[in-house]
């Protein structure tokens, strides 16, 4: 049997921890392994290698993803199907592992439903994903940030400043929550709960007033202000293009919130966006280890021949469930969660 697998989207830390355990138990099952190159792109243009244990050896160690990845919609290029419906032929490949987020899960779902033999492996940094306990990713960016934040209290107790620390997360604030959380960052922004500026700035001078010579104000790269805000951080903030699947790239949060809080309080602010940081460098035990099982669990996907399914962490166990599912609705963080934990970071 032969079976192809790609990584999509985002790079993330994790990914080669997840070919490597697809390669190795592929090769324990008796099964040729294929990786597509750049993603969708290399399925679309038939670009591959074969993938060997000597190849993936001691790959886990290392971030990004060595089939390198690209934000490609096959179905938004011209005769994007059919051109993966002929590599598939020409390539004699009986199952495709796809590895990656909602956009390239959502793909793999919809070649699914048009008869294509697809599984799916869920990735991205931000946690978001249904379905699923965690993807692998997270754990590392999250810890990522959390020594950021952790430096900029020096910096920001030193100058008597305000420091705002922008963190990946377009519509989920997983990453922002717990960093800010276990980095004892004093004020926290996710785009689950538009916030006011004003009651930011309010609690930032409560601090200055109450001896507090410094703050950190963790905020999520898709936070927004709540209607009736002064501020609206959707007309200031500036986007970019859009990518294939429609996605806006964010930038600038924290440059916005740093001029408005300087402006409001008259407490010098500085911001810091950490950006592809979170992204990069080796993967933790955690993602590791969840990487690899992650991978195991594809191939006995495929050997059971349950397609249409996700790999999944529930609780300790890893389980399938429907792509459908996975990509259906986004995990956001609770309200509840948000109340119970940053109450106590103030």
């Amino acid at each position: 049997m032969r079976i192809g697998t790609l990584t999509g989207g985002g790079d993330c830390p994790g990914l080669n921890a997840v070919i490597r355990g697809i390669v190795l138990q592929g090769e324990k099952e008796g099964y040729e392994i294929i990786g597509f190159k750049d993603g969708w792109l290399g399925v679309l243009e038939n670009r591959w290698e074969k993938l060997t244990p000597e190849n993936v050896e001691d790959i886990q160690r290392e971030g990004g993803t060595i089939l390198h990845t690209s934000r490609t919609n096959p179905f938004k290029e011209v005769e994007g199907f059919t051109r993966v419906k002929e590599t598939i032929k020409t390539t004699g490949m009986d199952a495709l592992i796809a590895i990656g987020g909602d956009d390239t899960l959502g793909v793999a779902n919809r070649l699914y439903q048009k008869g294509i033999k697809t599984v799916g492996v869920p990735k991205t940094i931000d946690n978001d994903l249904s379905a699923t306990d965690y993807t692998f990713g997270f754990d590392t960016a999250t810890n990522i940030a959390v020594e950021a934040i952790d430096r900029l209290h020096t910096t920001a107790r030193s100058h008597h400043r305000v420091m705002v620390v922008e963190i990946m997360g377009r519509h989920a604030g997983w990453i922002t929550l717990e960093a800010g959380v276990g980095g004892g960052a004093h004020i926290i922004l996710i785009p689950e709960l538009p916030f006011h500026i004003e009651e930011v700035c309010r609690l930032l001078t409560k601090r200055k007033e109450e001896g507090k010579t410094y703050s950190i104000v963790a905020v999520a790269e898709g936070a927004k202000a709540a209607r009736g805000s002064e501020f609206l951080s959707g007309e200031a903030v500036k986007k970019g293009e859009i990518d294939a699947f429609g996605n806006v790239y964010l930038k600038g949060i924290a440059q916005v919130l740093e001029a408005e809080i300087a402006k409001r309080t008259g407490i010098e602010t500085r911001s810091v966006i950490l950006g592809h940081l979170q992204r990069g460098g080796s993967p933790s035990a955690f993602d590791r280890f969840l990487a690899t099982r992650f991978g195991v669990k594809a191939i006995e996907l495929v050997k059971e021949e349950k397609f249409g399914q996700m790999a999944s962490l529930r609780g300790t166990e890893i389980v399938s469930v429907p792509l459908k599912e996975a990509v259906g609705k986004r995990k956001l963080v609770p309200q509840k969660l948000y109340e119970e934990t940053v109450i106590n970071s103030r």
